[in-house]
């Protein structure tokens, strides 16, 4: 299905409060939990939207229109926010989240950017060619695949206590099928 930015902006805007709705107020031992070493907690996963907000989206966006496909985007760090979220509480994250997605929309708004700039092309790093419908569609999916992270790494915290019941949660599998 082709990007349409007007089908695509109210997942944006929704990000932010179904991660506040999700995990304010809960205890630690669920918004730090992990799958694992070397895995990210609903903590890291929001330090790790700010980051993004901050320095991906909007600022490829910006560098697209500019740049077109003659200079590459910057590499992206997925992993600052273990140290730039150090010390700080999951409601200011959750509450910077929400600022810096509204700003970032703000600005994509002030664009106005039209179907036909979906097509404009810019230059991955890694990727080489893309489109900005393709990076915006991305930031789209991004949000989902994070917000599906958080409730699947919540949901493992019970995988084995939920016994046989397993067989029919897919957020947790059936214990054979887990590592």
């Amino acid at each position: 299905m082709p990007l349409s930015i007007p089908d695509a902006l109210p997942i944006l805007r929704r990000t932010p409060a179904t991660l506040n709705a999700l995990l304010r107020d809960l205890p630690s031992s669920w918004t730090h939990a992990t799958e694992g070493p070397n895995t990210w907690s609903p903590f890291d996963i929001v330090g790790h939207l700010i980051h993004g907000e901050r320095t991906d989206w909007i600022p490829r966006v910006e560098h697209l229109l500019l740049h077109g496909d003659t200079v590459p985007f910057a590499p992206f760090v997925r992993d600052v926010m273990f140290e730039a979220s150090r010390g700080a509480s999951l409601p200011t994250l959750l509450d910077t989240f929400a600022t810096e997605r509204a700003a970032s929309l703000r600005l994509l708004d002030e664009l106005a950017l039209t179907a036909d700039d979906s097509g404009r092309l810019g230059r991955h790093h890694a990727f080489g060619v893309v489109t900005l419908g393709q990076l915006l569609a991305t930031w789209v999916v991004h949000d989902l695949d994070h917000v599906a992270q958080c409730v699947r790494v919540m949901a493992r915290r019970y995988a084995d206590e939920v016994g046989p019941w397993s067989a029919y949660l897919p957020l947790v599998g059936r214990a054979s099928d887990r590592s």
